[in-house]
């Protein structure tokens, strides 16, 4: 029977890992004398993993081992390096030269220039097995649409809005998709909730920039942005539902940390100390439930989120009772040994969710 191909290369690279820790452990248990494969079964066994490693390193280009997987880090690294350097590249090539030109060319210039990246995109797409010159096309293709629909603007004086960001966010969100990239799937996710929040401030009656105005228009778009990876079901790419859960966290538990600085800017009619009283003990009580959500569903990402933002939180506390009154030295004494205190808890309910069994 043919074994199915896995959807992408991170369910690839899973399986790949999943062999090599196969062969591992079963190499250790026959050394333990715990467990005597058969030579013929062995062998059948050894073919078949060979076979699917070909098929994974032809089909996905996966890290067949710790050296690769190194590699593949500093290729990453490089590769987003080279996106952001293109990027700056074109960005300053045309601010150089861009007075020389009649209006025509420049809106040729910008026309060839969003075309001409998302062709190159397209074609490394699907003539790239690693992925990471598709994904540097991609990062350039972006800024190279950005920068096309601001200097549009400029150059036939239209009014700022905030259809901008929603087209910026189409096209991050696909590149995205179509490129498995994280990095552009967190510039589609900002795109869309500035342009959400946009047109919640015109509905108010604010101007559509004014974000700082009243953080609480940020509210509603945080639960969508954490469930909507539950909604759509990402089953080919998995690795983006960390992404929506942090940028849900962040987009919430900051809006909070503003309101519990800056009471004026609620909607809520108390006393502003109440107001940010209120939203202090908020901002705990959030960042604690993303901490137990996270542990309860094994979402390492939201954990972490939730144990910075519950920190952050904690040391503007801190900051407000304790900065004035004691030493310098005492303060941050105090705030190293209520860290330490921290990470034991953690360290406690880490090990508390071990199954029975395990050390």
């Amino acid at each position: 029977m043919t074994t199915p191909l896995p959807s992408s290369r991170q369910a690839a690279q899973q399986r790949t890992d999943q062999i090599h820790a196969f062969t591992r452990e079963l190499a250790q248990l026959e050394a333990d004398a715990v467990l005597a494969l058969p030579e013929a079964q062995r062998a059948r066994l050894a073919a078949h993993h060979q076979a699917l490693l070909a098929d994974y390193a032809r089909l996905f280009d996966v890290d067949h081992d710790s050296q690769a997987r190194r590699l593949s880090l500093g290729m990453r690294i490089s590769s987003l390096f080279g996106a952001l350097a293109l990027a700056a590249s074109v960005f300053f090539l045309f601010y150089q030269f861009w007075g020389h030109f009649s209006e025509t060319v420049q809106v040729a210039i910008l026309a060839t220039a969003s075309l001409a990246t998302l062709g190159i995109t397209a074609w490394l797409r699907n003539h790239d097995a690693s992925g990471y010159f598709a994904r540097l096309a991609a990062l350039l293709a972006f800024a190279c649409f950005v920068l096309n629909v601001v200097m549009l603007g400029q150059i036939f004086n239209i009014t700022p809005s905030p259809q901008a960001f929603f087209v910026w966010a189409a096209l991050a969100l696909l590149l995205a998709y179509v490129c498995d990239l994280r990095l552009l799937l967190v510039a589609g996710l900002v795109c869309a909730t500035c342009f959400v929040t946009a047109w919640i401030n015109v509905w108010s009656g604010l101007p559509w920039s004014a974000f700082d105005t009243r953080p609480e228009h940020f509210f509603p778009i945080a639960p969508l942005l954490f469930c909507l990876p539950q909604w759509l079901r990402h089953r080919q790419r998995e690795n983006f539902m960390p992404v929506y859960h942090v940028c849900a966290l962040v987009v919430l538990l900051l809006a909070i940390l503003v309101l519990s600085k800056n009471g004026d800017h609620s909607y809520l009619g108390w006393n502003t100390k109440i107001v940010e009283g209120a939203y202090q003990l908020s901002g705990f009580a959030l960042s604690a439930a993303a901490i137990w959500l996270g542990l309860r569903r094994q979402w390492a990402e939201t954990v972490n989120t939730g144990v910075v933002f519950f920190l952050i939180f904690l040391a503007f506390k801190f900051y407000d009772w304790w900065w004035e009154l004691l030493p310098k030295w005492a303060f941050f004494l105090l705030v190293g040994l209520i860290a330490l205190a921290c990470l034991l808890a953690l360290k406690r309910l880490r090990y508390g969710n071990i199954p029975q069994g395990e050390t």
